[in-house]
């Protein structure tokens, strides 16, 4: 039996969409974007790290990261997401989502600056000082994912709530496209003033002493979009669902939403606390049997989920060399400058992220409210599944050099189904169907798992890709399975994603605390477990 809900938590559900909202989401959203920005932008630079601290003296081709050094860099920064997203998710519940969230901005903000300013007199001492500062970057960077999320999803109304979650979540696309304009703003300025030779004309001219430079700055302006919201993040009033539910006062929850929807609010301290007895409000934890028989399907549906979707996801830089190399983006290293290198990539990067991965996340946040979150994230992972199976199992007429540019329809359009599918829904869901005072823990908890994945997509699979001959495999890698086999296994891993995808309820139209049994009277299974399309 379901009991009465507060009238402050009624009012923000009932709320017509108004300038609170948006202010919320873009608030909420420039984290994000820095997110984005911050974890991607090291990809632009990889190549002229190498060319800058591993050069080797007669070489044909410019110097690279050794693969070890590689991992390193382009890895540490999701490690220390993952920490950071189990330890900010649970510190979010315990001592409020508003508490923690400037501190997660300036800790950010800081570790940019502090990558770009990465010390050392020897290459080893640089990268290492590098990776010190990107794992504690992507610590700040865990710590935004469950307490944005959480706080746009306690903000929202029930009608548009899918939308602005994943308005706030889509703001990484906006944060890779500007990675990739900075990046080719920043190399083309270089370029034009320091302009050397293409590296197979003078190895170690081609690249100017300038270059070190680029890199820096485009590190450390992942700093300014953080900067520039962090006095509104201190000025946002803590939600009124952890105010009122978890911290137990009706009287403040009331008086700071009155503020926000400019309406006089009830603050009903009684209901507050009949609801301290048992029933949907109770005390029950992370590890109760209470919550494992409300939410651990549940639980499991968003782990396994997002786990999957990540895998897949970050195993896209597989083939990601075949595209832009199939469509001419980026021509052989030795053709080119360690500067104009940078400005190749980037422009690549900008593409791709113009024409599949922003398109993608918005088609999500116009129809996730029209559609139902449960349908987007079939319907992703079904078209994941078909595209990845389609370039696995004729891989060798996609390889042919005539039929590359369907290798490259095939390629953006598993892009924009990640995108306008699992990659935004998995990011909603976890923020809609636990109860107020384990919400920001349980998103946590779901979103490490997918940077466990990613982890597994970005790097298991650079060695399990690699071609079976070791003649023919990758300096410094050993011989794998190749690309064709690989692909057969990730379209495996979205059908999974797919199948646990009915572990997940639809969340849909419907309000936080009759999702999360908050207000059910006596104690009683939330859901089934089961999907309701």
């Amino acid at each position: 039996m379901a009991g009465e809900n507060l009238q402050v938590l009624n009012a923000l559900d009932a709320a017509k969409t108004q300038w609170y909202h948006f202010t919320a989401i873009i608030i909420a959203g420039m984290g994000f974007f820095t997110d984005a920005y911050d974890l991607f932008c090291i990809s632009l630079v990889t190549k002229l790290l190498g060319r800058i601290y591993y050069h080797v003296d007669g070489s044909p081709k410019p110097g690279t990261l050794p693969p070890n050094v590689s991992m390193a860099v382009n890895g540490v920064a999701l490690c220390g997401t993952l920490a950071g997203q189990l330890f900010f998710g649970w510190l979010g519940d315990k001592l409020g989502r508003k508490k923690v969230y400037g501190l997660t901005l300036m800790l950010m903000c800081l570790c940019s600056i502090a990558s770009g300013l990465s010390f050392g007199s020897t290459p080893r001492s640089v990268m290492a000082s590098l990776c010190f500062f990107r794992f504690w970057l992507g610590f700040g960077i865990g710590g935004d994912y469950p307490l944005s999320a959480t706080i746009m999803s306690e903000y929202a109304n029930k009608k548009t709530r899918g939308a602005f979650i994943a308005a706030v979540f889509a703001m990484q696309g906006f944060g890779i496209l500007a990675g990739g304009m900075f990046a080719m703003i920043i190399s083309a300025a270089f370029n034009a003033g320091f302009n050397k030779p293409a590296y197979k004309l003078d190895p170690v001219g081609s690249t100017a002493p300038q270059s070190d430079y680029v890199w820096r700055i485009i590190l450390m302006a992942g700093a300014l979009p953080a900067l520039l919201t962090f006095y509104w993040r201190l000025k946002m009033p803590e939600t009124a669902r952890y105010t009122a539910l978890v911290a137990k006062d009706a009287k403040q929850a009331a008086a700071d939403m009155s503020k926000v929807l400019q309406t006089e609010i009830q603050a009903e301290p009684e209901k507050v606390v009949a609801q301290k007895g048992g029933g949907g409000g109770g005390g029950y934890g992370l590890f109760s049997k209470e919550f494992v028989s409300r939410h651990g399907l549940h639980l499991l549906g968003t782990t396994s989920t997002w786990f999957l979707l990540d895998i897949a996801f970050y195993s896209q830089n597989l083939f990601q060399k075949d595209i832009f190399s199939a469509v001419g983006w980026i021509p052989p290293a030795a053709t080119m400058n360690a500067i104009h290198e940078v400005f190749v990539i980037a422009r690549a990067q900008t593409m791709i992220a113009l024409c599949s991965t922003v398109p993608g996340y918005w088609f999500t946040v116009f129809l996730i409210d029209v559609i139902g979150r449960f349908a987007i994230q079939l319907i992703g992972f079904f078209f994941m599944t078909v595209f990845m199976f389609a370039l696995a199992i004729p891989y060798n007429h996609w390889s042919h050099p005539d039929n590359r540019i369907g290798f490259v329809v095939m390629y953006s359009l598993t892009f924009f189904f990640a995108n306008f599918g699992p990659n935004a829904t998995t990011f909603v869901v976890p923020a809609e169907i636990f109860p107020a005072r384990l919400r920001s823990t349980c998103h946590g908890i779901s979103a490490a798992a997918g940077k466990l994945g990613a982890i597994i997509g970005a790097f298991g699979f650079l060695y399990l890709a690699q071609n079976p001959d070791p003649k023919k495999a990758d300096a410094g890698y050993p011989a794998g399975i190749g690309v064709k086999k690989s692909l057969i296994v990730l379209g495996v891993v979205n059908l999974l994603g797919l199948l646990f995808t009915f572990l997940v309820p639809e969340a849909k139209g419907k309000s936080l605390e009759d999702l999360s049994g908050e207000n059910e009277e006596s104690p009683g299974p939330a859901g089934n477990g089961t999907a309701t399309p």
